[in-house]
Formats: structure tokens, sequence, C-alpha cells
């Protein structure tokens, strides 16, 4: 048994009724766990050069720092707004209950940088798809994206229609 279905923990009706939240934090809590996460996801990307690897917050700056240590290049936080110094670009995206913005230093991507996109999740894609557009806006090339788990039945991957993505669990309803 891989350690991903060892530590991942099936909370049910949460965050609602009739949602089974997949609760990946005894995966990362886990050296094991941590340790296969990075493994497999880098191996998924083995065969696409990148410079960097940015991670969304917060648990893809987690996710992100492993596969980017594992690879040997560097990591780029995506920051919620104002948590970020100095100039920065921003981009906002569109929630089920409103909006949100995520941000990177001007510095941290510069044109022509090759960025794997790392998050835990692929749920709705929002997030995903913004920050493809932030590292486009800065005039980096997204050259895939990784997550541990990707939720199908939500449809997030079509909001990344074209792009490469590797998910290491994909869970269809």
């Amino acid at each position: 048994m891989n350690p991903l279905d060892r530590l991942t923990r099936v909370i049910p009706d949460w965050p609602i009724e009739g949602v089974s939240f997949q609760d990946l934090t005894g995966v990362l809590a886990d050296g094991e766990g941590l340790r296969y996460v990075s493994e497999q996801l880098v191996a998924g990307f083995a065969d696409v050069e990148f410079d960097v690897v940015a991670g969304m917050e917060a648990r893809g700056f987690i996710v992100g720092a492993a596969v980017a240590r594992e690879r040997g290049v560097g990591f780029v936080p995506l920051r919620k707004a104002g948590k970020l110094p100095g100039p920065v670009h921003s981009q906002e995206y569109e929630l089920e209950y409103g909006t949100a913005t995520i941000e990177v230093h001007h510095a941290d991507v510069p044109a022509g940088t090759r960025v794997l996109l790392i998050d835990d999740v692929l749920a709705t894609g929002g997030t995903a798809e913004a920050a493809v557009r932030l590292v486009e806006r800065c005039g980096g090339e997204v050259v895939g994206l990784g997550f541990i788990l990707s939720l199908e039945f939500l449809g997030g991957a079509s909001r990344l229609a074209g792009r490469r993505i590797h998910s290491l669990r994909t869970i269809s309803h």
C-alpha cells in the first residue's frame, strides 16, 4: 500500500453533508508520505525542463517546496493578496462565494522562466487557472501543473485545457 492510500483520511459529511473530504494532512505530516508525493510528482514531469516550482498558498507551498528540492530548483510562493512586500503582479479570480487574488513578486518570475505549478488539490480549477495567468503575466511559461489529488467531478481540468496536468490520484465521483 502506498503512503497516499495509507495516510489520506476520508472525512464524511465535511464541510457539508454529502461531501467526503479527502484530508491530506496525514500525508504531509509523515516523512515517507511527503517523500512519496514529491518523488511521484517529480517523476510525472521527468521529461520536462523547468527553472522553478511555484506553489499556491498554502499547502502548495509545502508540496511545491518538496518538489523543488527534489528536482534541485528554486521555489516561488504564489501568495494571497497583501502578504508580499514590494512590487507584485496580481491576478484576481472567481470563487463560489466571491473573488480572491493571488500575487507574486515581480523579480521572482523573470520573463522566459519555465515554471512548474504545484498544489495539493485540483477542484474547480479557479486557483490553478489564476496561477497560470499570473505566471504568464510575469512573462513566464507554465510547463505543467502537478497535484496530489484531482477531483475530476468538479471539472477543474477543463479550465486548464491544453495544459500538461499530472495528478497522483483522481476521484471521479
